[in-house]
């Protein structure tokens, strides 16, 4: 660590759950140094675990063992206390309301050093490295469609398949369509772990969704449409995390 900065924005993690998750974010304001004010103060009730400057610069402002409160409304696989199973990292980047640069190699390189250590102390699985959009897709974008996934998977770090790639035949499923096919992709999408109803229906939350995942997944077009890219995409991407499963022993 570069420095510790205490945020008195945390507490006891619910029932002592132990963190699964490591959850990824970028800061979305304009000025790093702002922004680590804001989760350093009592004020703004927000926080992480750590904060990765551009420059690589790694700082701490809550203890692992406790539960920062950084998801906010937010859920994964049926559980809903996400700042509870989680480890919060905010990566120091404008967002998408303010230019949207790419993310630093330096601070790229921190970012996966630190999750590793994380991962070889916690011991979290691949399928558990996430965005916060992929938690809170109605809400949140970031760290959005520019975060190097890939990068980070070939370092160790998440779970990644290579795209299908973008293809204007096929049909895509759409918002206000309904049916099996619709209710098989919410399926598929549940059982990844989104927060998406298996109704048949392709609502607005599930158009949320569907983007969410193109987002981290699927970055060549994010429109929130199921297009032959993203289903099969989706496809590849269960049968990596059950193929990864499956070697580790995870039912």
């Amino acid at each position: 660590m570069a420095d510790v900065r205490p945020s008195p924005s945390c507490n006891e993690r619910k029932d002592n759950v132990v963190p699964d998750i490591i959850l990824l974010h970028y800061t979305g304001m304009p000025e790093a140094d702002v922004a680590l004010e804001r989760l350093c103060s009592a004020q703004s009730e927000v926080s992480t675990h750590y904060f990765v400057y551009e420059d690589g610069r790694i700082v701490q402002c809550v203890p692992e063992a406790l539960r920062a409160w950084h998801a906010g409304s937010a859920a994964w696989a049926g559980e809903t206390d996400i700042n509870s199973r989680s480890i919060g990292i905010e990566v120091a980047n404008p967002g998408h309301d303010h230019g949207y640069p790419d993310f630093a190699r330096r601070q790229i390189a921190a970012v996966i050093t630190l999750c590793r250590g994380i991962i070889a102390r916690r011991g979290i699985g691949a399928d558990r490295i996430l965005a916060h959009s992929d938690v809170a897709p109605a809400r949140k974008k970031d760290p959005g469609e520019k975060f190097p996934w890939r990068l980070l998977h070939e370092s160790g770090v998440g779970l990644w398949v290579n795209p299908v790639r973008v293809s204007e035949e096929g049909r895509a499923l759409r918002p206000g369509q309904s049916g099996e096919v619709v209710r098989l992709l919410q399926t598929k999408l549940a059982d990844f772990g989104y927060p998406v109803p298996t109704d048949g229906k392709y609502d607005e939350m599930t158009l949320h969704v569907v983007t969410a995942f193109q987002r981290h997944f699927r970055p060549e077009r994010i429109d929130g449409l199921a297009d032959d890219s993203t289903r099969d995409t989706l496809g590849r991407l269960l049968a990596a995390r059950d193929e990864m499963r499956r070697r580790v022993g995870i039912s």
